[in-house]
């Protein structure tokens, strides 16, 4: 899933809503990849391009694309 995180705002309410959820998420930018949780991780990436996220242990989570509508591309 392609999500886009080109605010500081966006950034923290990601996070925020990213971090209730106890299974590995990434973000993939490039070769580069983070974890979804860490604001210092995601401020790493360049936030200027559509990021890739990569769940692991969640399968089509409805909760979980509710909750990134927001942020998705």
């Amino acid at each position: 899933m392609l999500i886009s995180l080109n605010s500081v705002d966006k950034v923290k309410s990601f996070v925020n809503k990213i971090s209730k959820f106890d299974e590995e998420i990434d973000l993939v930018s490039g070769r580069y990849v983070v974890d979804a949780k860490s604001l210092l991780g995601i401020f790493s990436l360049d936030l200027s391009k559509p990021i890739e996220l990569e769940t692991k242990g969640i399968t089509k989570s409805k909760e979980l694309e509710d909750m990134l509508k927001d942020y998705c591309i």
